[in-house]
């Protein structure tokens, strides 16, 4: 391979890792805990997104994979509204 394309793969290559470490640091702007309540039992449990709302969408879904057994109880509980939300 000669030395120049040698080069340009490197190049490449750290311009890659540089991209990944960016967007890996990059994204999470908004951090919220939120806490929900489902069948008498509460979860509360924290997220990162770029948006307020895509935030705590992922919070009730983590909170509510912890307290809903199955994917029906699961979808009822993502329709039941946060019992708390606490945005940073």
């Amino acid at each position: 391979m000669p030395k120049a394309w040698k080069v340009l793969v490197g190049i490449g290559f750290l311009a890659l890792i540089g991209f990944i470490i960016y967007s890996a640091t990059g994204l999470a702007r908004v951090s919220c805990e939120v806490c929900v309540e489902f069948h008498g039992r509460t979860s509360c449990q924290p997220a990162a997104g770029t948006t307020q709302d895509e935030a705590v969408k992922t919070a009730e879904g983590i909170a509510c994979s912890e307290l809903a057994s199955g994917r029906t109880e699961n979808i009822a509980c993502e329709r039941t509204p946060p019992k708390s939300v606490a945005c940073k």
